[in-house]
């Protein structure tokens, strides 16, 4: 994979998880980063830990995705520290809580909502235009192996990542003349802060349990790392991704291609 020295790079939920794999990633081929999250304590701590090991130029920004201000703000500060964008790494999402559909919590709907859905969306609308103006340049949405199937008891979180691959293709499709190439990743259970804390509402007693029953479901029969994902979204933010375009990207170990439970 080529360098991405010179290259500005904005990473939203780059603080942890996802996001933070993929910061160090590309902190690693000399990125320019723009890190955006909400705890800010942990972005802090994200930003010095990349600079001071890498001795790479890092902004890290405070942001609530949902809130279209911020996202504004964020785009702006990336604008004005590397005086151009060339990546988007949309990453920035929630679970949320696991219950049934007709019982699941209005307010936290609607959070997941603003978040997930909204919060790539505003991160598109005033990214785009950054990479018009920069000849062209590559984004990668966050779905999710429930933004390609059902998942069940998490209702606005598939809708939610129905929706991130729904508008990855629109992107693709409407600046790909710009030569911008949108796509999304479909991660399934990759072993994350979210991820672990989900288990934990699978089984409270025993969240090791079922990590570990839910793994032995997987064709590879275990979880994947963060790292694996961050290597995926480098490529696909790389110069060496010419053509890949609109697609959604599932790296779960193949268990979305399954029928049921194995």
């Amino acid at each position: 994979m080529k360098t991405f020295k010179n290259k500005s790079i904005i990473i939203t939920g780059a603080a942890m998880g996802l996001g933070y794999a993929t910061a160090k990633f590309l902190a690693e081929k000399g990125a320019d980063l723009t890190l955006v999250d909400f705890n800010k304590e942990k972005l802090e701590e994200t930003a010095k830990e990349l600079k001071d090991a890498f001795s790479i130029r890092v902004v890290s920004v405070v942001a609530d995705v949902s809130k279209e201000e911020s996202v504004k703000e964020y785009v702006a500060k990336a604008k004005e520290a590397f005086s151009k964008i060339d990546g988007f790494y949309n990453n920035a999402g929630i679970e949320g809580r696991q219950a049934d559909m007709v019982d699941y919590d209005l307010d936290v709907f609607k959070k997941v909502i603003d978040i997930n859905l909204m919060g790539v969306y505003y991160g598109l609308r005033y990214v785009l235009p950054e990479l018009v103006a920069n000849g062209g340049g590559r984004i990668v949405n966050v779905a999710s192996v429930g933004g390609i199937r059902g998942v069940l008891n998490q209702t606005p979180y598939v809708a939610s990542k129905h929706a991130v691959a729904g508008m990855t293709k629109n992107a693709a499709l409407e600046y790909g003349k710009h030569q911008i190439f949108t796509n999304a990743i479909a991660p399934g259970a990759i072993l994350t802060p979210m991820v672990a804390e989900a288990f934990k509402q699978v089984n409270p007693d025993d969240p090791k349990a079922a990590e570990a029953d839910y793994a032995q479901r997987n064709p590879t029969r275990r979880l994947g790392k963060p790292e694996e994902v961050a290597s995926l979204v480098a490529y696909l933010l790389s110069d060496d991704c010419n053509y890949v375009n609109g697609q959604v990207i599932a790296i779960d170990g193949g268990e979305s291609n399954m029928y049921g439970n194995a």
